[in-house]
């Protein structure tokens, strides 16, 4: 465990909180995929939700690498609080979007299929930016979100709003 602490920088014993909600979260992940691909075999499920955990696994302590340096963070383990901020955010951000696209009356019926998906996408990606610096404050990361938050908006452009 001391190995595992010295890792991830984990001072205190609540940090440890975040790798395991973070695998947890992996874990249910690759439950769900593997669910989707095969529904009857309960067997096969547990098999493939094991190699599908394993291969994300992998990927993700890959990004960690990779993202280490460009991330300007105290402590490895807030690392895993950043993704699960971007995971919460994408996920409420698709729960709250479609309520308001079909308040708004807009449908895939009523309209062209493909300006459906791109109003749907504004919509979205208008709820993810709100969302990211409210979950980003939760989570304690404010300062790293707010200027994560103020790099997109220059990206799309709109940096005279944020400067």
């Amino acid at each position: 465990m001391n190995t595992f602490k010295t890792r991830w920088e984990i001072q205190q014993n609540w940090q440890l909180l975040f790798p395991i909600l973070g695998f947890l979260a992996l874990l249910y992940s690759s439950y769900k995929l593997a669910n989707l691909l095969i529904n009857n075999n309960l067997l096969l499920v547990i098999i493939c939700t094991i190699v599908i955990t394993f291969g994300l696994l992998k990927f993700i302590l890959f990004l960690f690498k990779k993202l280490e340096n460009k991330w300007k963070v105290d402590y490895k383990w807030e690392m895993i609080r950043i993704f699960m901020v971007f995971a919460a955010t994408g996920s409420s951000s698709v729960f709250i979007g479609r309520p308001i696209i079909k308040w708004l009356g807009i449908t895939k019926e009523n309209l062209n299929v493909f300006v459906y998906w791109i109003l749907y996408i504004i919509i979205g990606l208008i709820f993810y930016q709100v969302l990211l610096v409210c979950f980003g404050w939760l989570a304690g990361q404010h300062k790293f979100f707010w200027e994560f938050e103020k790099k997109m908006i220059r990206r799309f452009g709109l940096g005279k709003f944020v400067d």
